[in-house]
């Protein structure tokens, strides 16, 4: 009986043709076998590709524009967290040196002023917000 059917292996139907070559220290290379090893696969070309392809890579697109606002914001930030330890320090010292009736009447100065910082801390929050909307990429959009 004569068959003439060739043959070995059936040939892949995706077969991969593209290589990468890169070369890694003594110290990157113990890593790498120690992670292979780890992964429990039975090929480091599966395991590579594993690593690849599997996990999530975040990707980072820098915008001047969005970096100085942050910058600014976090500035911000800080002077707002000083604001808020003077503004301690100010009641402590109004009920520890004035007589009742003047530090109420200090303190409902002090609420005026603390209104007005609020109002502006929501307008920031505002611009902050269309800020946001209109330049900074969404998540959905990468």
């Amino acid at each position: 009986m004569t068959s003439h059917a060739k043959g070995g292996r059936n040939p892949k139907l995706n077969k991969a043709t593209h290589r990468y070559v890169f070369r890694l220290t003594d110290e990157e290379n113990q890593r790498f076998l120690t992670l292979f090893e780890k992964s429990g696969l039975s090929t480091k070309a599966k395991f590579v590709v594993a690593v690849l392809f599997e996990r999530r890579i975040n990707s980072v697109i820098m915008d001047k524009g969005a970096m100085e606002y942050c910058t600014k914001l976090s500035e911000f930030y800080g002077q707002f967290r000083a604001i808020g330890v003077n503004y301690n320090q100010v009641v402590k010292i109004l009920h520890t040196n004035f007589s009742d009736k003047k530090t109420i009447a200090y303190l409902a100065k002090l609420e005026k002023q603390t209104l007005e910082l609020a109002y502006i801390c929501k307008e920031i929050l505002i611009l902050s917000k269309k800020f946001e909307a209109d330049y900074l990429i969404k998540k959905d959009e990468l």
